[in-house]
């Protein structure tokens, strides 16, 4: 089984996370922010990871560090669980419909890191998360995970739906890229010989 654990401590965030790959999409997750933690019970559940996350963080000078510090804290795990990355598949996306709005997430897990983020969210603020600070998790995950991340929503009008879409999106993308490759399983999936 792939699994990993992380303790992150900063100044401003105290973070206590596992992740176990194979797992059956068991989510135990808490961050002080009730949006963000139903987003990452969402990514468990769609990409049948088990995850367990507690967060502390300086919630009362602003969401920032909480959130991308999560988002790092995540990308790390994904990073140790899957160690040498021989035999997956290592990139993967997925186009999720949520009612009205269309959101599409690929994922690559190449060694280096972007994150081109697109919510199409106007309003400040998505339940009690603060709306721009999506683009720093899934860049904090890029970083932590050394990941290409490309979130993308189409059209829709919710603005709860095209996160949810999207974060529904990133689960099943990060499913596929982790899943192992039968076809060719004892290779590196990449010409260069190193990821």
């Amino acid at each position: 089984m792939r699994r990993a654990r992380i303790h992150r401590r900063t100044n401003e965030t105290d973070i206590q996370l596992a992740l176990v790959i194979e797992g059956r999409g068991r989510a135990q997750v808490s961050t002080g922010i009730r949006f963000l933690d139903h987003m990452l019970d969402l990514v468990a559940r769609h990409g049948a990871f088990d995850l367990k996350l507690n967060a502390t963080g300086d919630l009362d000078v602003d969401q920032h560090h909480t959130v991308e510090d999560v988002g790092i804290a995540l990308g790390e795990a994904f990073a140790q669980a899957l160690g040498d990355k021989v035999g997956i598949w290592r990139a993967g996306y997925f186009v999720m419909p949520m009612d009205e709005t269309l959101g599409v997430v690929a994922v690559d897990f190449g060694g280096r890191s972007a994150a081109i983020i697109e919510t199409k969210v106007r309003t400040r603020l998505v339940g009690d998360l603060q709306s721009e600070l999506v683009a720093d998790f899934f860049e904090g995950f890029a970083r932590g995970a050394k990941a290409n991340v490309h979130a993308r929503v189409l059209h829709g009008r919710s603005s709860h739906h095209k996160l949810e879409s999207l974060f529904k999106a990133f689960g099943r993308a990060l499913r596929v890229a982790c899943s192992k490759d039968r076809q060719l399983g004892r290779m590196l999936p990449s010409t260069k010989g190193l990821l």
